[in-house]
């Protein structure tokens, strides 16, 4: 059983950054943040190779995010810098189905989920 759990949302003002944290317990592998917006689907943020570190990012974070991994902690991060209105969202972290090809953006590649952890970014 994979249990994941984020934290370290909040309200911040454009401009600012946040940290957020995914806790893993279980099996590791591949790992994936997405947020969702008010009224919007599920989208992409960003992925990384468990092994190796390799990372992917959706366009409109591409140099403001930077989603890392400490195995010792079994923890996965997305900081976020320049935040700003548009990225306000629930943010999720996800851990990829094994055999499904990376990097994928797409929801149904990945098989457990968070709870969730709310950004609100203000102007």
């Amino acid at each position: 059983q994979v249990q994941l759990v984020e934290s370290g949302g909040g309200l911040v003002q454009a401009g600012g950054s946040l940290r957020l944290s995914c806790a893993v317990s279980g099996r590791t592998y591949n790992f994936g943040w997405f947020r969702q917006g008010p009224g919007k689907e599920r989208e992409f943020v960003a992925t990384i190779k468990w092994s190796g570190s390799s990372t992917y990012y959706a366009d409109s974070v591409k140099g403001r995010f930077t989603i890392s991994r400490d195995t010792a902690k079994n923890t996965v991060y997305l900081q976020m810098n320049s935040l700003k209105p548009e990225d306000t969202a629930v943010y999720y972290c996800a851990r990829q189905s094994p055999g499904s090809n990376w990097p994928s953006s797409s929801v149904s590649a990945y098989t457990y989920w968070g709870q969730g952890t709310q950004v609100t970014v203000s102007s």
